[in-house]
């Protein structure tokens, strides 16, 4: 990466309105760097920022951003790829339609920006930061399969792309976060009751994990964290092809058992919970039916 030219480096970080994101793009315009932060609404601007509205799904709207890019600043030293979904629910019987939005959100998104910036990233020399995850190496664990399936594709995709530009003399390097604070707590419960459908034999099991979810973003790390490991991903003279940011342990150890071991521990783990959450809402259905003849009972 050659930043050696006129003018302040650049920077295109997309899913740059908040989180994690906003986090990187705040960094860099600290250290002296452009920042052009792209969301689906524009960020708000500032000292060193940019702010461009762009959906990823949509190739025109990215080239929007190149052309806006290239007549501004002239170059691109640093693509930085946050704009993503989560993706969750049981695959057997998640809507496809749901699962395919996942996927192009993460997938085809992360795909159509290189492509849109491919030229400026390619004159200037410029390095690709692909936002992975913990998930994208690992076993997928229970009613995280979309997400898991776009983070697995984006560590192929990497690794495609960085042995393709090597011989252009351009660096392509993967950044996989563990858990990071989000703020979304109560969205993330929300998220997980509302992926199964009606009488689901999954309610229960979506519950369990989702309180799990919920209680490990309250816990988990600060955004400036990545932050600075995405700095250095797209700074540091020789970065590693691989950056992995503050994983869970539990998960990463699990990862290293033979499969078939984690497949029992997981039922040995989940079982009891998942039925335990059965009865609750077993109980909480018949005391809301029992609520609807009693107010019928009484209007009669």
């Amino acid at each position: 990466m050659d930043t050696s030219g006129s003018g302040n480096p650049v920077v295109v970080v997309t899913g740059a309105g908040g989180g994690l994101g906003a986090a990187t793009a705040t960094l860099y315009a600290e250290r002296g760097w452009h920042v052009v932060a792209v969301d689906l609404a524009a960020p708000a601007g500032g000292a060193g920022i940019t702010g461009l509205a762009a959906d990823v799904t949509d190739s025109d709207s990215l080239a929007a951003v190149a052309d806006r890019v290239r007549t501004e600043f002239g170059r691109v030293d640093a693509l930085v790829t946050f704009a993503g979904v989560l993706g969750i629910g049981p695959l057997a019987e998640s809507d496809p339609d749901k699962i395919q939005r996942v996927l192009d959100v993460n997938v085809m998104g992360t795909v159509r920006t290189v492509h849109a910036m491919w030229e400026l990233l390619r004159e200037s020399s410029g390095r690709v930061v692909l936002i992975s995850s913990e998930t994208g190496p690992q076993h997928a664990m229970p009613m995280n399969g979309p997400y898991a399936m776009s983070k697995h594709a984006i560590e192929a995709y990497g690794d495609a792309l960085r042995r393709e530009l090597l011989f252009l003399g351009l660096d392509v390097v993967l950044v996989q976060p563990g858990p990071f604070r989000t703020g979304m707590t109560a969205a993330i419960r929300r998220n997980f009751q509302e992926s199964t459908r009606p009488g689901s034999p999954f309610a229960a099991m979506a519950s369990v994990m989702g309180e799990m979810a919920a209680g490990q973003d309250e816990v988990a790390g600060d955004p400036s964290v990545l932050a600075e490991k995405v700095w250095v991903a797209g700074t540091t003279r020789r970065p590693r092809r691989r950056y992995m940011v503050k994983w869970d342990l539990g998960r990463r150890l699990l990862d290293h058992l033979p499969v078939p071991v984690v497949d029992k521990a997981l039922l040995l783990a989940l079982r009891g919970k998942i039925a335990a959450r059965e009865g609750e809402m077993q109980r909480e259905a018949d005391e809301a039916r029992r609520a609807m003849v009693e107010v019928a009972e009484h209007r009669t």
